[in-house]
């Protein structure tokens, strides 16, 4: 939009916020989402609400919506981007950010340990 149109953000705002509400509810009582097992619901959910909840998605998103006042959600978010598949599977087509944590194709396991672009660029310089 050409301006900031109060309607939308405040409507918007408050849905995500509620959402977070019945989420933090949801997960004081849980580890996970569906108790204490990680699924597939974890990783659908985590891939928006906990990049929200750990400040990755929008530039000063986490004050503008008050993040704080969600611990459980920013608890699990924490719990889930610490799982090793989890810091892998972030890496992959990340083409910003420090050099080793950029993968920009993977094609076999290996890929993470000899073909992030911090590696690509050394062995580039070499050349």
């Amino acid at each position: 939009a050409p301006y900031k149109m109060e309607y939308p953000i405040n409507r918007y705002t408050m849905e995500t916020k509620r959402q977070l509400d019945v989420l933090d509810k949801h997960l004081a009582k849980n580890t996970y989402m569906v108790g204490e097992e990680y699924t597939i619901a974890d990783i659908a959910i985590w891939s928006w609400y906990g990049q929200l909840a750990l400040d990755k998605l929008y530039d000063k998103s986490f004050e503008f919506l008050d993040m704080a006042s969600y611990p459980n959600v920013i608890r699990w978010a924490k719990v889930i981007a610490e799982r090793p598949a989890v810091k892998r599977g972030r890496m992959v087509n990340k083409s910003w950010g420090p050099l080793e944590e950029q993968l920009w194709e993977r094609h076999d396991a290996s890929d993470f340990i000899h073909k992030t672009q911090d590696k690509l660029k050394r062995e580039e310089e070499e050349k």
